[in-house]
C-alpha cells in the first residue's frame, strides 16, 4: 500500500494559496469573468495542483496553530466554491439535447397495435348513446412536426413486434475530455467533503437536459389527476406517442444519464455515481411512468382495452431495460412502480373483457333495424373480437380463467346455456370469445322478436348470424380460436334461419298452388270449378304482391348471400307457378276478363325475384314485365 504523498513545505503552500486567491470570484473581477477550465491545460494543472497542495496541508497533523487552520479552511472554501463554478460551466456548455436522428434510431423495430383505423367506420355507427355502456440547438426551437415526424420513424409496423431482445442505446452525452475535467473536479470536492454540493449541480443541470429530452418527445407534466380528467379521445393519441417516447426515455436518454454518471463518479465512492444518477432522472422517471399508472387505475370501458394492451405490451418489453438501468438498491422503487403498472394494466384488461360481456349480454336497444339488416351491435361485437384476436399473444398470457357463464341447470332465463364439456381443448381466451359470440346471438335473439312478422325475424337472424361467420372466416386468428367446429354449428344456424324465413314466407303463397279444392264433382258434370280458380289465381296475385311489396325493402347486404336467398326462393317458387299456370291456363283463359286473374308469366315471377332485399321501395304494383 502505497502511503500518502508528503505535506507541501511553507513556500509550496504559499504558492498554492496565491493561485487560489487569484481565483477567488468574490475578490477579483477577472477571476469573475473568466474560467480556468476554458483556459491552457497548463494552468488547469497549476490550479489543480494548488488545491491538491491545500487539501493535504489541511489534512496533515503537522499544522501548528489555529490560525492556520482557520486559514487553510478558508482556502478549501474558496476552492470548493471555484470549482463548484467550473462544474457547473463544463457540464452546461455540454449539455445539448439529443439530436432527433438518436432518438428516432434508439428503437428501430419499435410497433404497436391500431386501433383507430378499424374504429372509423363500423365502430362510429355504434354510439355510447344507443350500446348502453359499449363504446385512440433548444428544445424550444424543435416544432409539433418535427416530434411528429421524430416519433413517426420508430413506429413504422403495425404488426406486434414486443417481446424483443434489450435494445439499449447509450450515447456519448458529453466529449470525453470534458468528462476529464468533470471526474478531476469531482474527485476534489469529494475529498474535501462536498459531495452534496457536487451531486446537487451535478443534478441540477442533468435534469435540466433531460427535461429538454422530454418536451422534444412530448412528453407533458402531467399528473395523475391531470391525465384522468381527459377525454379518451385525447388520451388515445397520448398513449400512442408515450409508447413510443418511454421506448426512447429508458433505453437512450435514460441509460445514457447513467453510463455519464458511471463516467464522472464511478470509483470516487460508495455508489456517488448512482446517487447522482437518481439525483437527475427520479423525478422526470416518475412523471413518465405516472401517465401509464394514471391510466391503468382509470374507469374502465370496452374501448380501452386496446390502449391498454399496447401499453402492457410496450411496457413488458421495456421491463428488461427498465431493470438493467434502475438495478441498483437506490432506484427500487423505480421498478417497483413499474412492475406495479404492469400488473394493474393487466387486471385492467382482464376486466375490461369481463365489463364487455357483460355490457353485451345486456345491450338494452328494442327498436328493431329497419329492413332486417345487421344490427349495429353485430358489427360492432364481431369488429371488437377481431381485433382481440390480434392481441392474442398477451392475452392468453392474461386471460387464465374460463368466462363466467350459464348452464342448461341453472334456470336463468336472462343468461344463455353455455357447457364446456364439448370445448375442452380450447384456451380460456377462446373461450371467452366464444362465450362473446353466444351471448351477441342470444341479445340478438331476444331482438328478433320485437319484428311484428315472423318472416324478418329469420331474415334478421340469418343476416347477422351470417355476418358473424363471414368475420370469424376474415381472421385467420379468430377462425383459428374458434375451431371450424364451432364455425359449422354458427353456419347452420344462419342455414336454419334462412330455411325458417323460407317457410315463413312462402308456405302461405305456395298453398295458392295447391290443386286441392279446385275439383268438383257431382250427378251432371265433372272437372274444375272456374269460381274457385279464379279466387285461387287472386288470392296468390296478392299474396304475392304484397311479399313483393314489403320484401323489396328488406336488406340482405351480403351480395352472395342474397342471390342464393333468391335461387332457392325462385327453384320453390317458379316450377309451382308454372305447373300451375300449365294445369289451369285454359280454364282462366275460356272465361271473361282472363287478364284480371293470370296477371303475371313466370318471366315476370323471376324477375320480380330480383327486387327482393335491396332494401328500396318498388312500385305498388307489379309491372308485368313479360308484355
Amino acid at each position: 500500500m502505497e502511503s500518502p504523498p508528503p505535506p507541501p513545505s511553507l513556500q509550496e503552500l504559499d504558492a498554492a494559496e496565491n493561485i487560489n486567491l487569484l481565483w477567488d470570484s468574490t475578490a477579483s473581477e477577472e477571476a469573475r469573468e473568466r474560467m480556468i477550465f476554458d483556459g491552457h491545460r497548463d494552468e488547469i494543472d497549476r490550479y489543480l495542483q494548488a488545491v491538491d497542495e491545500i487539501q493535504r496541508s489541511l489534512s496533515s497533523a503537522t499544522l501548528a496553530s489555529e490560525g492556520e487552520q482557520s486559514k487553510l479552511n478558508s482556502a478549501i472554501q474558496i476552492a470548493m466554491a471555484r470549482l463548484e463554478d467550473e462544474f457547473r460551466n463544463i457540464l452546461l456548455s455540454h449539455t445539448t439535447p439529443i439530436e432527433p436522428d438518436s432518438f428516432s434510431s434508439a428503437d428501430p423495430s419499435s410497433s404497436t397495435h391500431s386501433y383507430v383505423a378499424d374504429s372509423s367506420s363500423e365502430f362510429e355507427d355504434y354510439s355510447a348513446e344507443d350500446n348502453g355502456g359499449l363504446t385512440t440547438p433548444k428544445a424550444s426551437s424543435v416544432s409539433a412536426g418535427d416530434v411528429d415526424e421524430l416519433l413517426q420513424r420508430g413506429d413504422s409496423s403495425n404488426t406486434c413486434s414486443y417481446r424483443s431482445a434489450s435494445s439499449i442505446r447509450e450515447l456519448d452525452l458529453i466529449p470525453s475530455d470534458a468528462v476529464f475535467d468533470l471526474r478531476n473536479i469531482a474527485e476534489r470536492m469529494i475529498a474535501a467533503g462536498y459531495l452534496r454540493e457536487c451531486i446537487q449541480v451535478y443534478g441540477g443541470v442533468r435534469k435540466g437536459a433531460v427535461d429538454s429530452s422530454f418536451r422534444k418527445l412530448g412528453i407533458e407534466k402531467l399528473s395523475i389527476g391531470d391525465v384522468q380528467r381527459l377525454q379518451w379521445e385525447q388520451l388515445e393519441t397520448k398513449i400512442r406517442r408515450w409508447i413510443r417516447a418511454a421506448k426512447v426515455c429508458v433505453r437512450t436518454v435514460f441509460a445514457s444519464e447513467k453510463k455519464l454518471c458511471e463516467q464522472i463518479f464511478n470509483g470516487i465512492g460508495t455508489a456517488i455515481d448512482d446517487a447522482c444518477f437518481m439525483e437527475t432522472v427520479k423525478g422526470p422517471a416518475i412523471q413518465l411512468f405516472n401517465f401509464a399508472e394514471a391510466i391503468s387505475i382509470s374507469r374502465r370501458s370496452p374501448e380501452k382495452l386496446f390502449k391498454i394492451l399496447d401499453l402492457h405490451d410496450a411496457l413488458m418489453d421495456l421491463m428488461p431495460d427498465i431493470e438493467s438501468v434502475f438495478e441498483s438498491k437506490s432506484s427500487e422503487s423505480i421498478r417497483i412502480q413499474a412492475v406495479e403498472i404492469l400488473s394493474r394494466l393487466a387486471e385492467a384488461a382482464r376486466g375490461i373483457l369481463s365489463e364487455f360481456e357483460n355490457a353485451v349480454l345486456r345491450e338494452p336497444s328494442r327498436v328493431p333495424v329497419p329492413g332486417g339488416t345487421i344490427h349495429p351491435l353485430t358489427r360492432y361485437v364481431m369488429n371488437y373480437i377481431s381485433l382481440i384476436s390480434d392481441y392474442k399473444q398477451t392475452l392468453h398470457e392474461l386471460i387464465v380463467s374460463k368466462p363466467s357463464t350459464g348452464s342448461r341447470y341453472s334456470g336463468d332465463p336472462t343468461t344463455p346455456d353455455m357447457e364446456f364439456a364439448e370445448l375442452e381443448e380450447k384456451t380460456p381466451l377462446a373461450l371467452h370469445l366464444i362465450w362473446i359470440i353466444v351471448i351477441l346471438q342470444f341479445n340478438l335473439d331476444g331482438k328478433s322478436k320485437h319484428y311484428k312478422d315472423a318472416s324478418i325475424a329469420h331474415l334478421f337472424m340469418m343476416n347477422n348470424v351470417h355476418y358473424i361467420v363471414q368475420k370469424v372466416k376474415g381472421s385467420p386468428e379468430l377462425r383459428e380460436m374458434i375451431g371450424d367446429d364451432y364455425l359449422r354449428k354458427l353456419t347452420g344456424k344462419f342455414r336454419q334461419a334462412a330455411t325458417s324465413y323460407q317457410r315463413a314466407t312462402w308456405v302461405g303463397v305456395l298453398y295458392c298452388l295447391r290443386d286441392e279444392g279446385l275439383h268438383v264433382s257431382g250427378s251432371f258434370s265433372s272437372g274444375v270449378s272456374k269460381s274457385a280458380l279464379r279466387e285461387r289465381f287472386k288470392s296468390f296475385n296478392a299474396m304475392f304482391e304484397e311479399v313483393h311489396r314489403t320484401q323489396a325493402t328488406w336488406l340482405i347486404p351480403d351480395t352472395q348471400l342474397r342471390e342464393e336467398l333468391r335461387i332457392s326462393i325462385s327453384e320453390k317458387l317458379i316450377p309451382a307457378y308454372r305447373s300451375f299456370l300449365g294445369r289451369f291456363r285454359s280454364h282462366i283463359e275460356s272465361g271473361k276478363h282472363p287478364e284480371n286473374y293470370i296477371k303475371y308469366s313466370t318471366e315476370d315471377l323471376e324477375m320480380a325475384v330480383l327486387d327482393f332485399f335491396e332494401g328500396y321501395s318498388v312500385s305498388q304494383h307489379l309491372r308485368r314485365r313479360s308484355q
